[in-house]
């Protein structure tokens, strides 16, 4: 007895320390799974529709997958031929593998495998190896790791991510795209029982170059199926019938050009929900690629559609051919000048003031701005017109007197302030009165932003690309009774030329709409809204080459049309005249103030030539002291002379006010280092000094 207790004891030492050595080599070489977590970005849609996949780091199109994401069918065929014990052992098969010992010792050669599908994971997972006895146990010991840490559920997942189709193709959402054009959750019979075979042999069986084995493939797997009664034979034969796909398909690509600025900004992010309609965005990129054809020249297109109530980009197309020239540049993102289709927010900011009203009537004649003399579009001067036909005829000398009642630098400033950018040519440049007719560069993203704004009473938000981005704050371009001005004017613009029969009498909802050309017929731009929606176009050439006699009215306008008539039918009904609304239709009605709009007489122009603004302090290249350092405030006098009152003053793009000449204007630098200061006068005439202030020494 003495002896079988010490050799059952030495036993049980031997085994513990065998598991003490196993469980040491364990955690010490865990599985590396970190191939199953670098997997394809996905930029989806609002529902969760995939839009566009980006290849990962070493190239390949690895759609991360789970058991979820495929059909029902496809992981019973998957277990049913590849591991029908998936569910019940621990990464080994023990009767798999003594069928396949049995079959390799009676025929001397391989008949069936004993790989499990964790033994495969533990093999896509880790370096290649040639295969042998070796190589086999490495593997099963991995697939023993695999179990330990991970569920079947998991384990399950990183086979559909990782199983590879042929070429750069892995996992079955991405073989499903490349071969079906479709998610693997609508998968058929012939079509999964292909999907479960290619693995077994990518690169010799790829559908879409030897079909004839991909075949032969795909009628093994469902042999098997019907020998184990997973399968009725008359199910088998039906799928056997199912076309071969001949050719691999491209992946999805929609909404590239958002999918590029959302990757760029989150390269990290495994997924990215937008806020887009994803049958939206796709009749949308339909429209543009049609509508891009009939342009000729060389034109390219943009449009971006947006929920009024939430903000939320429905859809987005920044150019109508990714794979055309210049197709990767996003237009929709791009600074472009937008001819007349600012005014609305013009005539909106002298509305608030009370300087203006719709039926205020309006002088359009040859008029002197200084040196600067606008034209209308076609030459011609009406007269007298109100400024409610002034904007909806888009005439530019009735606009430059607005804006510059309102202030070019205030009415920039109060874009900018909404959360637009603006661009202009140089950084010196200040916005002046040409900014009426398009002076400036600015996005069509910015400008749908803008316009929902007007359409939603005149508050300006952040638009939302991203499903569920927190709401951005609300800033107001001008009040409810402005706001109802313009929706009265802009609801009532004609239509552009071929709209204004049949189809144009029947539309499902009213649309008001501003059209712009740039100068030189560069940019066409149409901007609109209805009750729950804003659309905006732009068209026009990549390059910004001129295009001869194309008008956002008869270019961007009836896309413009016809890319409401994709959104759905709006819901909300529009608000009524606010309380403080005057609702008067001739400027007899008005009070006598608003009967009649004329240029301010400090502003007008004068028999005697005003000298254009210059700073006389600080002057142009000048090193300023600034006070002593003991000293808790720094101020400095800002001077200038020339001009017409009230300057405007701006230190670094900032504005610090409006003054009258000989007012106490004080500027507080931040710090020591270079400033640029930039004095504009009432007439839009500008001075800029840079100068660089320092503390003396103490």
């Amino acid at each position: 007895m003495g002896v079988l207790k010490r050799c059952f004891v030495g036993s049980v030492f031997s085994v513990l320390g065998i598991a003490a050595a196993l469980c040491a080599a364990d955690h010490a070489n865990p599985p590396d799974v970190s191939r199953a977590l670098n997997v394809s970005a996905e930029i989806r849609d609002r529902d969760g529709h995939l839009l566009r996949p980006f290849l990962t780091a070493d190239g390949a199109w690895r759609l991360s997958t789970s058991a979820e994401d495929v059909s029902p069918r496809y992981l019973a065929i998957l277990k049913t031929y590849e591991d029908q014990r998936f569910e019940d052992h621990w990464g080994i098969d023990p009767l798999a593998v003594a069928r396949a010992s049995g079959q390799w010792v009676r025929d001397g050669r391989v008949i069936s495998g004993a790989s499990t599908i964790t033994m495969q994971v533990a093999r896509l997972i880790g370096p290649r190896h040639k295969r042998g006895l070796a190589t086999k146990i490495e593997q099963a010991a991995r697939a023993m790791q695999l179990e330990l840490r991970y569920s079947k559920s998991e384990i399950l997942g990183m086979y559909l991510t990782l199983a590879p189709f042929g070429g750069n193709i892995e996992g079955v959402r991405a073989a499903s795209y490349a071969y079906f054009g479709k998610e693997p959750n609508t998968l058929t019979l012939g079509e999964a029982a292909l999907l479960v075979a290619l693995p077994q042999s990518p690169e010799r069986a790829r559908p879409d170059r030897n079909p004839k084995m991909a075949a032969t493939a795909r009628d093994k797997v469902l042999a098997r199926l019907a020998e184990r009664a997973a399968l009725p034979a008359d199910e088998a034969a039906e799928a056997r019938r199912t076309p071969i796909p001949a050719l691999r398909l491209p992946v999805p690509l929609d909404a590239p050009h958002l999918a590029d600025d959302l990757h760029k900004l989150n390269p990290q992010a495994p997924r990215i929900d937008t806020a887009l309609d994803g049958s939206l965005q796709k009749a949308a990129q339909s429209l543009a690629l049609r509508e891009m054809l009939t342009q000729g020249d060389g034109a390219n297109l943009a449009i971006v559609a947006v929920n009024n109530q939430t903000r939320d980009v429905l859809a987005y197309i920044g150019g109508g051919d990714y794979w055309g020239v210049a197709g990767h540049v996003d237009l929709a993102n791009a600074y472009r000048s937008p001819g007349s289709a600012l005014k609305p927010f013009i005539y909106g900011m002298a509305f608030d003031d009370l300087a203006l009203h719709p039926a205020t009537i309006m002088e359009d004649a040859p008029t002197m701005f200084g040196d600067y003399a606008p034209k209308n579009f076609d030459g011609d001067f009406f007269g007298q017109v109100s400024a409610k036909d002034a904007l909806r005829m888009s005439l530019n000398v009735p606009a430059v007197m607005v804006l510059e009642r309102v202030g070019p630098v205030r009415f920039t400033m109060a874009l900018e302030n909404a959360g637009a950018r603006i661009a202009f040519p140089t950084k010196d440049t200040v916005a002046s009165l040409p900014v009426a007719l398009g002076g400036l560069g600015i996005r069509l993203s910015d400008m749908a932003m803008l316009y929902a704004g007007l359409a939603e009473g005149g508050e300006a938000k952040p638009l939302r690309f991203v499903k569920g981005a927190p709401e951005g704050k609300s800033v107001r371009l001008f009040g409810p009774a402005a706001d109802f001005y313009l929706h009265d004017i802009l609801v009532g613009a004609a239509l552009p030329d071929g709209w204004a029969m049949g189809q144009g009498l029947k539309r499902p909802r009213e649309i008001g709409f501003k059209t712009g050309t740039a100068y030189g017929y560069r940019d066409a731009w149409a901007m609109g809204f209805s009750n729950d929606y804003t659309v905006g176009v732009w068209v026009g050439r990549a390059d910004g080459a001129p295009r001869a006699d194309r008008l956002g009215r008869n270019d961007a306008a009836p896309i413009l049309l016809k890319m409401f008539d994709l959104l759905p039918p709006d819901k909300r009904v529009a608000a009524p005249a606010p309380r403080d609304a005057i609702l008067a239709n001739n400027a007899d009605a008005l009070p006598m103030s608003l009967r009649h709009f004329t240029r301010e007489a400090a502003n007008a122009a004068s028999p005697q030539p005003v000298r254009p603004p210059a700073i006389a302090f600080p002057p142009d290249g000048a090193v300023v002291s600034m006070a002593s350092p003991k000293d808790s405030v720094h101020n400095i006098a800002l001077k200038a002379n020339g001009g017409r009152s009230p300057f405007t003053w701006m230190v670094n793009g900032s504005l610090l006010g409006s003054f009258d000449r000989y007012a106490d204007t004080q500027f507080t630098p931040d710090g020591e280092g270079f400033a640029r200061i930039t004095v504009i006068d009432a007439d839009g005439n500008s001075a800029t000094s840079k100068v660089k202030f320092k503390k003396p020494k103490s």
